[in-house]
């Protein structure tokens, strides 16, 4: 939306990560392909690499402060060693190694290390053991071992990669049923060779002639035979791993199917043919012990919506120490230049639609709250002189820090627009509701990437729509720091605002 005390003001930006995804048809089998690769033994291999570099980082930064490793020194390792495994199962370190991007690794190798760093000192002080280890000696190993721990797992992601280009420990992987779906299966698993598969092709029971119609431009050889061709393989041991990409209509057939699989060995994963859709944001969960997978939810759920809140609350205290002079500066000059009052509180949509109050400096001589809301333009005459200075440097913006510190919104995340346009976009743009799934940001992907000023045409709206559920799809506190950093350095270059 507009900056404009009528909506949603932003900060702009020029282009950070990718441009916006039209739909995330694809996210789901990408999860998918990781969740299978997760079953070789390289995945029991990474949590003892962990452990022993957490052991190994302790006794060489004692050897080299005090030249010897006592027994409290080794009891306390083994300590580190358990609650850095326990603590990693709530991070999700421990959860979908293979495919998965270096920097969120390392982001998810920190924030472990962090919490097992806190609830070592929490054990220390409780039973008084830190009175055996000089500051010296802690302080070199938490900065040491997070460092040879991410060394250890990256050295194991090339020793891996070396293997699967040579062909050892890899697995045939077959797909039942020639479609979209499949072929996106396919391209997944072609892009990421660390997942160690070796894909040996399509099964489906339409003949050439068929498939050709439905997909235009199909690789004939792709297709091996058709579904009982597939069972003879897998009993025969040529096929380790079938992937069912069958439509869920075809429910007879897949039960069929399943049935003459489960005389082999073969590992069987269906893949729902609803990942075609545009996922917000999929995960499994259960129902009563029923699997279910989510597609609208907040990606926020336990140790990554604690640690979103805790850099909210961090950084924002810390941003209204620095900034408080300058907002009583501004509060004076605001209250001195215009009739009206200092500060502008406007009813916008937050976490899952409901209302919140958006505090702002007030930068126009009205303060419009209704049902109709008029979107500020170039050279609007309700701005104030002031409030044009305000609107172009993103000082109004400031007294939302005070949102953010009582929860109602976020540093980052999508912005906040005026009630009554969210009433009016909501019927036009499919999914534009899905942006609340998150709290609303001070700062937002859309924002950096120059989605800012009048939205007088469609399109300008879809495109910061696209960009918001792209960052609930792909968030991390990795991408928030990268969206603040990218906030600072364009602040003051915003030639959209008015």
């Amino acid at each position: 939306m507009t900056r404009s005390n009528s909506s949603g003001g932003a900060i702009p930006g020029t282009n950070l990560g990718s441009a916006p995804r039209g739909g995330s048809g694809s996210n789901g089998p990408e999860r998918l392909a990781a969740v299978i690769g997760d079953r070789h033994w390289f995945e029991f291999l990474r949590p003892t690499l962990d452990a022993a570099s957490i052991m190994a980082s302790l006794v060489l930064v004692k050897t080299v402060a005090r030249g010897y490793v006592d027994d409290a020194s080794l009891a306390m390792g083994l300590i580190a060693v358990i609650v850095f495994y326990l603590v990693g199962h709530l991070s999700g370190l421990h959860r979908q190694h293979r495919g998965r991007v270096t920097d969120d690794e390392v982001i998810s190798i920190l924030v472990t290390w962090v919490l097992t760093v806190l609830v070592l000192a929490l054990t220390a002080f409780a039973t008084r053991y830190g009175q055996y280890f000089a500051r010296s000696v802690m302080l070199g190993w938490i900065l040491v071992c997070p460092s040879m721990i991410a060394l250890s797992r990256m050295c194991l992601r090339i020793v891996q990669l070396a293997l699967f280009r040579r062909g050892l420990y890899v697995r045939t992987v077959a797909i039942a049923g020639m479609n979209p779906l499949g072929m996106q299966i396919r391209q997944n698993l072609e892009d990421q060779p660390d997942l160690g598969f070796q894909f040996a092709g399509f099964y489906d029971d339409r003949c050439t002639e068929r498939l050709q119609e439905t997909l235009p431009g199909i690789d004939p050889d792709a297709r091996l035979g058709d579904l009982s061709e597939l069972v003879s393989a897998s009993r025969s041991g040529d096929i380790e791993t079938v992937l069912v990409t069958l439509p869920m209509r075809a429910e007879e057939r897949i039960a069929k199917l399943l049935d003459q699989l489960s005389d082999s060995t073969v590992s069987v994963y269906i893949v729902p043919d609803f990942f075609v859709f545009d996922l917000l944001h999929s995960r499994w969960t259960q129902f009563g012990g029923l699997p279910a997978v989510s597609v609208f939810e907040n990606p926020l759920f336990g140790i990554d919506g604690a640690s979103k809140r805790i850099a909210d609350l961090t950084l924002s205290v810390c941003g209204l120490f620095i900034v408080s002079v300058p907002m009583i500066c501004i509060a004076a000059a605001v209250k001195l230049t215009s009739p009206g009052p200092v500060f502008f509180r406007q009813r916008r949509y937050g976490l899952d639609g409901q209302v919140i109050r958006v505090w702002k400096f007030r930068s126009m001589r009205v303060c419009d709250d209704g049902a109709v809301v008029r979107q500020a333009t170039a050279n609007d005459s309700r701005v104030t002189k002031l409030g044009s200075i305000l609107r172009k440097t993103s000082l109004d913006e400031l007294p939302q820090l005070f949102n953010v510190i009582e929860g109602t919104m976020s540093l980052v995340g999508p912005r906040p627009h005026a009630s009554a346009h969210n009433e009016q976009y909501r019927n036009l743009i499919p999914g534009y509701m899905l942006r609340h799934k998150v709290k609303p940001g001070i700062t937002g992907l859309a924002q950096v990437n120059g989605c800012r000023g009048e939205t007088e045409t469609i399109d300008k709206m879809k495109r910061r729509v696209e960009f918001d559920h792209q960052y609930i799809r792909s968030w991390s506190l990795w991408l928030d720091c990268r969206i603040l950093f990218k906030t600072l350095g364009v602040a003051w270059k915003q030639p959209e605002a008015y």
